[in-house]
């Protein structure tokens, strides 16, 4: 019988710090995709049960190590909790999704010389659906710079881009003026 291993998406690629940025994997978290019904009643619920409810477009809300993120009409992400019985279309995701880190100072104009969005113009808790180059991916704005989710099977070429991005951003950075 063949003995299966579990290994997270970006196992031996990180963390990495080139610079002032610092990559790193979020470790692997529980996420269910929730989707309501029409006109169905799911924050309430969703309060009781796990302490957070659903946040507005384009927004998270988190409870310790709890959080829902927005991720598109009418679509969101539980992460880190199981969801209750809800009159809502419910997918497991956990296995799907790999997460990273990109902080430090400069950790926005990294992001902006792969993705469409003004990343400046995002706050904390800010949530955005775009596309890291050819990636689709779900963009967080933390307190120490972006958290980026994309499909697993994309991990080692996210990490691959990012790097390229940091190392060009710490050669701009050491060039005199």
């Amino acid at each position: 019988m063949i003995d299966l291993v579990a290994k997270s998406a970006a196992e031996g690629l990180l963390p990495v710090t080139i610079g002032a940025l610092t990559l790193s994997e979020i470790p692997h978290r529980e996420v269910h995709s929730i989707a309501p019904f029409k006109g169905a009643k799911v924050s309430t619920a969703l309060k009781k049960a796990v302490g957070i409810e659903l946040p507005e477009a384009g927004r998270s809300t988190t409870k310790g190590d709890v959080q829902v993120l927005w991720t598109a009409r009418g679509q969101y992400f539980l992460i880190g909790a199981k969801p209750p019985k809800l009159p809502a279309a419910i997918t497991d995701q956990s296995d799907a999704w790999c997460a990273v880190a990109l902080t430090g100072p400069s950790a926005g104009d990294a992001l902006a010389r792969l993705c469409p969005l003004d990343t400046a113009k995002m706050g904390q808790g800010d949530v955005a659906r775009s596309l890291i180059g050819h990636m689709s991916a779900i963009i967080v704005k933390r307190v120490d710079g972006f958290e980026t989710i994309v499909f697993r099977a994309f991990a080692r070429t996210l990490v691959h881009e990012l790097r390229k991005v940091m190392t060009s951003l710490d050669a701009q950075a050491a060039l005199p003026d």
